[in-house]
Parts: structure tokens; C-alpha cells; sequence
């Protein structure tokens, strides 16, 4: 028998469950699972599906209060996930599920803004080596102490280097060039999006916020 995708089963959860969905946590679920099951069509096709799954993570956590991908709104988004991670998912896919993948792209200085500010001679990242190193061992520590908001914080952070390579034309698609960063960019938002869905939807009375762009009836 086939095994149900991501997007399968996260869509029977949410028919079972959406009856206790406010509707800005309705039509934000809605949307994420659209797009999740988008990315999964695209597997043969890392750079788009590595945006698929962006754009699902983005229908997922921004709020009607929405500026763009801040820091500031991801650090409250992965705050509130991770209070109700009780049983430490998502930190058991980060270090035992896909450890691999995640160490080698935070090794990855191609996605490490700073380098890029360095490359494009900004001043004041002539240090962006030592910046580099520093980061990692922030991030070591905080699989070390089982701090999973710092890790999200972190490893969001260079994923969206990757994605705003891709976005905003900073890459060829297909490229070798970028083979490694896409590639667990993807297998990466392939297994964190889908857990963030689920758990939004286990605590619907939550508040979620608003949506930026609500639907219209017409």
C-alpha cells in the first residue's frame, strides 16, 4: 500500500480537527498544506521545491502584522512552536533525524550572510570568518542544552540566505554551483514545515494571529 504524503495526512488531520479552527487558523492551514503538497510535486526539483516549501512556512507563521521574513517575527513563531513541543520533536529530528544534513549546511559559508557582505566589500565584515565560527559554536551549544528556539534561529537564518539566493535571482536553477546548500535546504523544509503544520493545528486556541492577506469574498 502507498504511504500518504506530508500533505495527505496533514490535510485528514485537518478535516478531523477544523471544526476547531478559529478561521484566520483555517485559512492559514489551508494554504500551508496547499503548498506543501506543491513542494511535494516538485521533488524531482530541489530549487523549487525549496521555495515551495518557503512560501508554505511563510503561510504557516506570518502574521496580519506581517514586514517581511524579520527575525524578530521567526524568533516569536518558533518560541510558541517550541512551548508546544512537549515531546521534543522537533528537536529529535534536528539532531538524530537529519543531523547530517543540517551540520553540513551550517558549515556552509554560502550561506552565511556575513560572507556575502564581505564578497560584496560592505565594511565591517573583514572579521566574517571569526563571525562564522562563532555562530557555529552558539549554535553547538545550544544542541548541547537542547535550546531548539536557538537552533530554529539559527538554521533559519541561513536558510534564508539560500532562499533569497533563489528568490531574488542570486542563483541558477539547477546549478552545480549550489547543488549542496539546495539540496539539504529542501530535505531540511521537507521535514520541519510539515511538523510546524501539525503542531499548530494541535493547539488551535492558541493565538496564531491574524492573516496579512485574509480572503475576500466577492
Amino acid at each position: 500500500m502507498e504511504k500518504n504524503t506530508d500533505a495527505q495526512r496533514l490535510k485528514e488531520l485537518q478535516r478531523r480537527r477544523r471544526e476547531n479552527f478559529p478561521p484566520n487558523l483555517s485559512l492559514r492551514v489551508h494554504r500551508a498544506i496547499s503548498w506543501v503538497q506543491r513542494a511535494e510535486a516538485s521533488q524531482d526539483d530541489p530549487d523549487a521545491a525549496f521555495i515551495f516549501y518557503w512560501i508554505a512556512f511563510n503561510a504557516v507563521y506570518a502574521g496580519d502584522n506581517f514586514v517581511g521574513n524579520s527575525k524578530g517575527d521567526m524568533s516569536d513563531f518558533f518560541g510558541k512552536i517550541i512551548k508546544f513541543d512537549r515531546s521534543n520533536i522537533i528537536y529529535d529530528t534536528i539532531w538524530t533525524k537529519f543531523h547530517g544534513p543540517i551540520r553540513v549546511l551550517l558549515q556552509n559559508k554560502y550561506v552565511f550572510q556575513e560572507f556575502w557582505n564581505h564578497q560584496n566589500k560592505k565594511p565591517g565584515f573583514v572579521d566574517w570568518e571569526r563571525r562564522f565560527e562563532g555562530d557555529n559554536n552558539t549554535i553547538r551549544k545550544a544542541l548541547q542544552y537542547k535550546n531548539s528556539t536557538k537552533i530554529l534561529e539559527k538554521l533559519f537564518a541561513r536558510l534564508y540566505v539560500l532562499r533569497n539566493q533563489l528568490v531574488h535571482g542570486g542563483a541558477t536553477w539547477n546549478s552545480s554551483a549550489n547543488r549542496s546548500q539546495v539540496r539539504d535546504g529542501h530535505r531540511i523544509m521537507e521535514m520541519l514545515v510539515p511538523l510546524f503544520i501539525e503542531l499548530i493545528m494541535a493547539n488551535p486556541d492558541s493565538d496564531w494571529g491574524g492573516v496579512f492577506y485574509p480572503y475576500i469574498e466577492e
